[in-house]
């Protein structure tokens, strides 16, 4: 490689060993990816506290839910075009600062609409971390290890809610609900300031963009034996598009596959924020405890962090459509499982991890197929339309089921409704093998 003309970014990731380089930029996104999803998921931990302290309705908090995926909508579908122009860099690094401050404010609002405005501006942060995350993910992963490393390192997203769940049945008792918005703000903040001084760009959107200056002193740190200044430059096996990237999603034979993820990341994203907001709220009014109702949505997470692992290894034997179908059919078994009356508490656990397994872990598989099926001028742009798309799912889910919570639905009807999207996901899943998804 130290004698070639002109370099290959792709192919020098591809025939590269992981390195201590590489590594450090995973623990970065991860760490960055943790903080997301711990915030993110903070209301609903938060929820019975605030009905208790402020009694609000649970429409209201449903309200308040809704309203942070509402600016992560936002944030997914404009910043992420944004990177896919400017760089991941800049936006992630910008975006954790941003909804670190605002979440640290949080804490001192007074009000359940003081709430509703807080999060919903710093959901629009919070937007653009997973797809830019995820994407850098990848770019800096080798082929043959691709899909494993980006659903391996994204799970850290669920291992932040669920690390949120374990905080939260010791920070609040003691400290009070506001503490766990001191910490969801403090801990990104030192986050981004890891990422402003380690953090690289993607070597593959620097080549696209033609920044060669940019590229050498990340390269070498991936391959010492790659020269510093190649005769001929660097190259990529793809092309950079002008106008609107979200256009480009439905060129080239991508409408169907753009079609179809959307849809599927509607019906999960519904469902995964329906179980994440409401579970602790539905249990703690049904009588249990206040420890043990927030640990059935920890134990959602805790099933989707594991869950992802497990798919990724099956999705590397099997592909995606084969191990996603069957993932989404069990989700919707286990879902309308969860508020059958008679359910003793540990199956009511197992029925809540398995939920976690198929719906929290489908979800990283689902972004690393997006990132596999769009190229690196369209790869945030991709993930982030797909997850805003399914952004109003998390808007209707929690929305929703707060509205049927004030007209005392009962719990067996709540999760049966539920059960629906997750039945929809598997069928739309199995119809992707129509729409021409590489590695599918």
């Amino acid at each position: 490689m130290a004698t070639a003309a002109r370099i290959n970014i792709s192919d020098a990731i591809d025939n590269s060993e992981i390195g201590a380089f590489q590594i450090g930029v995973f623990i970065l996104c991860a760490l960055c990816l943790i903080l997301d999803g711990f915030d993110v998921q903070a209301v609903g931990y938060v929820g019975p506290s605030l009905i208790k302290d402020w009694q609000i309705s649970r429409a209201e908090l449903g309200r308040v839910a809704g309203a942070g995926n509402f600016g992560v909508l936002i944030g997914a579908v404009l910043f992420t075009m944004l990177a896919d122009k400017i760089g991941r860099r800049p936006v992630l690094i910008g975006a954790t600062l941003f909804f670190s401050a605002v979440t640290f404010l949080t804490g001192y609002v007074t009000s359940a609409p003081q709430l509703l405005g807080a999060r919903f501006v710093a959901g629009i942060g919070m937007g653009c971390i997973i797809p830019n995350a995820t994407a850098l993910i990848g770019e800096y992963s080798p082929r043959r290890k691709r899909v494993t490393l980006m659903m391996n390192v994204s799970v850290a997203f669920t291992a932040g809610a669920a690390v949120s769940g374990f905080a939260s049945t010791w920070l609040i008792p003691t400290f009070g609900w506001r503490s766990m918005f001191y910490l969801g703000g403090a801990a990104p903040f030192v986050t981004g300031l890891l990422m402003a001084f380690w953090l690289p760009e993607s070597l593959q959107f620097l080549a696209v963009n033609r920044r060669e200056h940019e590229i050498a002193k990340w390269l070498k740190r991936i391959d010492p034996a790659v020269p510093r200044e190649p005769a001929n430059g660097y190259v990529v096996d793809e092309q950079n598009w002008t106008g609107v990237p979200v256009v480009h999603l439905f060129r080239e034979g991508r409408a169907l596959g753009t079609v179809l993820l959307w849809v599927i990341n509607f019906m999960n994203l519904l469902n995964l924020y329906f179980l994440s907001n409401w579970l602790a709220t539905v249990f703690s009014d049904a009588g249990y405890s206040g420890s043990t109702a927030l640990l059935v949505p920890t134990t959602l997470q805790v099933g989707g962090t594991l869950g992802t692992f497990g798919l990724a290894w099956l999705i590397g034997r099997l592909n995606f459509i084969p191990v996603l179908t069957t993932c989404f059919a069990i989700a919707c078994l286990s879902i309308a499982l969860i508020g059958q009356p008679g359910l003793t508490v540990g199956l009511l656990f197992v029925a809540v991890f398995v939920a976690g397994w198929c719906v929290v872990g489908g979800q990283p598989a689902l972004n690393t197929l997006a990132a596999t099926y769009y190229p690196t001028a369209l790869r945030s742009t991709g993930i982030g339309w797909g997850l805003g798309v399914g952004r109003i799912g998390a808007i209707v889910g929690p929305v929703l089921a707060g509205e049927l919570l004030n007209l005392k639905w009962p719990a067996n009807r709540l999760f049966l409704a539920a059960a629906v999207p997750a039945l929809i996901a598997c069928a739309v899943t199995f119809s992707l093998r129509w729409a021409r998804i590489r590695g599918a």
